[in-house]
């Protein structure tokens, strides 16, 4: 009797292509078929590593479609990487029926981690990693995406958004009208590429950089707010003020608020009136 084959979940580079890892570059250069999102735009990924295998278009309008041959070339013995545009598969990407399908099949489905952009800006932001929640896109009409993010409101969680280049800056203004001037966010665009920028303020001051800087409106972005306050007080608040009140002995109080906030993942805002009230 034939052996099954393997389904590689394979994640590949959010922007340098350096990032393959030898382990994905051999695999996808072994397997006998890549299902890819788009097979022009992977085309430069394999060749650039002299990869020659087949690919077959994988994407959100023919997933359907493809699984039954797909799951059906795996019972039938042939190894299959699946691969998205970028970055690790299923992660607002296809992939999830295809997954369930081959799953369902008996077929042994393998990941093959590395890059992804929502994990990768969470590592450099600054802000609470421990707990978070990835929302992937916000709706495009701006009443739909105000309804959702009103449901965010009171999520004590760190959030993850992606968000598109024709839509940042208005997700930003419902974002500081939903959560507030003063809520920490970080804008994450372009990672791992020339252009690569990560800009860490309030919503209110990021709206102003975005707003000031047109190239900061171009590209890929991931998005990252602040969770809410718990309520009956936040133990980052009281990390704050204490490590507020450590620095401000040797430094202006604008400056000890801001490292304080940064150290403490608190408001930086609520920070800076302690000195105001006192």
């Amino acid at each position: 009797m034939q052996p099954i084959g393997t389904l590689w979940v394979v994640a590949t580079p959010i922007g340098n292509l350096g990032d393959l890892s030898p382990r994905a570059q051999k695999t996808l250069a072994e397997v006998e078929l890549i299902a890819a999102e788009d097979t022009r735009h992977s085309h430069a990924l394999l060749a650039h590593y002299n990869i020659g295998t087949r690919c077959i278009a994988l994407h959100e309008h023919n997933e359907r479609e493809q699984c039954e041959k797909l799951v059906a070339d795996l019972l039938a013995g042939k190894n299959i990487a699946l691969i998205s545009d970028a970055g690790t598969p299923l992660i607002s990407d296809p992939g999830f029926r295809l997954v369930r399908a081959a799953r369902g099949a008996g077929v042994a489905v393998r990941p093959l981690p590395g890059p992804c952009a929502a994990i990768a800006a969470l590592s450099v932001a600054g802000l609470p990693s421990d707990r978070f929640v990835f929302e992937g896109f916000l709706p495009a009409k701006s009443s739909a995406r105000i309804q959702r993010l009103r449901e965010l409101g009171g999520e004590t969680r760190t959030l993850i958004f992606y968000e598109s280049s024709h839509r940042v800056r208005e997700s930003l203004a419902d974002m500081l009208a939903v959560f507030g001037e003063q809520r920490s966010a970080v804008l994450a665009r372009e990672l791992t590429k020339m252009f690569e920028t990560v800009l860490d303020a309030s919503l209110a001051e990021l709206l102003a950089k975005v707003d000031a800087d047109s190239n900061q409106q171009r590209g890929e972005f991931v998005l990252i707010v602040g969770g809410a306050e718990e309520e009956g007080g936040d133990g980052r608040l009281a990390e704050g003020r204490r490590v507020f009140a450590l620095l401000r002995a040797e430094l202006p109080p604008s400056q000890a608020a801001k490292l304080a906030a940064a150290i403490s993942g608190a408001p930086r805002k609520a920070l800076y009136t302690i000195q105001q009230d006192e």
